[in-house]
């Protein structure tokens, strides 16, 4: 609506001051108000990120790529590649163990040319030498009859020089009928001595 068609006469308050403003107006923005919204974006923003990962990453809850916290490790036996539980599975028998087969020590044959010495402390006239004859016809090649001196034994006695003539003073033994044998080297002379203080086929 123009002056001119304004129906009402002027009064005072249709005076403008002056001192008025004649339209609206804004005052100026400083350059602070303009740019204070991006600098809370670009730097407080990250700040605050990073005090909540170190915080998060110092109480062991920051989630890993796997989608578990830190410092919690998955259960064993739930993953895809976890092993079977033990004791699902039987446990293989025990392998049937092979019998034990006692072995002995092959028995060395007795040696028929260990030299032999017959010794009659029987006072039997001829007693070492028929007996010295039974030990040749068993097979011992080297016997020799003769006289026992020195202290006798309380029984006719077989005596050898070590354990080795142990299965040829066997054989003298079961061929005369003297069961006593003794290890004594001093007594045994080059390898077999019998010493009869009685007659063996009495």
């Amino acid at each position: 609506m123009s002056k001119a068609d304004y129906p009402y006469p002027e009064d005072e308050f249709d005076a403008i001051s002056p001192d008025a403003p004649t339209g609206v107006h804004r005052a100026p923005r400083s350059a602070w108000s303009r740019w204070w919204p991006f600098v809370v974006v670009l730097v407080v923003v990250p700040a605050l990120a990073y005090g909540v990962v170190t915080y998060l990453s110092r109480t062991g809850d920051l989630p890993l790529a796997g989608g578990s916290p830190q410092g919690q490790e998955e259960p064993a036996g739930t993953g895809e590649d976890a092993a079977e539980d033990p004791g699902d599975t039987e446990p293989a028998p025990d392998a049937e163990e092979p019998p034990v087969v006692e072995t002995t020590p092959a028995q060395v044959p007795p040696d028929l040319t260990v030299p032999v010495s017959v010794l009659n402390g029987a006072g039997i006239g001829g007693l070492a030498r028929t007996t010295a004859a039974e030990l040749t016809a068993a097979g011992f090649t080297d016997v020799s009859p003769d006289d026992a001196t020195g202290t006798l034994p309380a029984q006719s006695t077989i005596y050898i020089t070590s354990e080795d003539l142990r299965t040829t003073a066997d054989l003298v033994a079961t061929t005369l009928g003297v069961p006593t044998i003794e290890v004594a080297p001093d007594r045994a002379g080059d390898g077999v001595s019998v010493v009869l203080v009685t007659d063996p086929d009495a």
